[in-house]
């Protein structure tokens, strides 16, 4: 059962390829910023590292400032492979040292389904945050979600996390953070 618990000592958020060219072609584009921007203040109230990866930068543009804005204390990884699991990105993660990673970002059929996959066969805990990840097609989506179910990741959704992270109500963390899910 211990991988279907999200304590906030244990994670990383990472943030999948929302960049300047991909959002205006995702119909759910605006819905994925708003969950990732809960999700990242989240992490930094709490102290959760995150890593940001960046597919082609100079043909995809940047991370779209409407999330960047909301970077604390990241890295920021460029690729241009699918998988964001690259040599350095996973040497990091090893450094980091917690074993559950939050994936948010863009396309779930693609980058973010790469890069799960990678990361469970390497031996991570994976949280797909359902409601923070997209592709330009329902269907493409739905089958992502389905493929990563099967492989091994938890699929759940931005309200559960934060819930899973806070762990009571009362706490001076839960006061301040508790409006974002308003």
């Amino acid at each position: 059962m211990d991988k279907f618990f999200v304590n906030k000592d244990e994670v990383v958020l990472m943030v999948i390829d929302i960049q300047e060219r991909l959002v205006p072609v995702m119909k759910y584009g605006s819905q994925i910023i708003n969950k990732t921007n809960i999700l990242l203040t989240i992490a930094n109230r709490l102290n959760i590292p995150v890593v940001v990866t960046q597919q082609y930068t100079k043909g995809l543009g940047k991370t779209v400032e409407e999330v960047a804005s909301n970077f604390n204390q990241v890295t920021i990884y460029e690729k241009i492979t699918f998988s964001a699991c690259t040599d350095q990105l996973v040497a990091d993660l090893k450094k980091i040292g917690r074993p559950k990673i939050i994936v948010t970002g863009m396309e779930a059929h693609v980058c973010v389904f790469q890069t799960v996959r990678d990361l469970l066969k390497i031996g991570y805990n994976v949280f797909v945050v359902s409601d923070a990840v997209c592709s330009r097609s329902k269907e493409n989506y739905l089958n992502a979600l389905s493929l990563m179910q099967q492989m091994g990741a938890v699929i759940t959704n931005t309200e559960s996390v934060f819930f899973d992270l806070m762990k009571e109500a009362g706490t001076p963390e839960f006061k301040e953070l508790s409006r974002l899910i308003k």
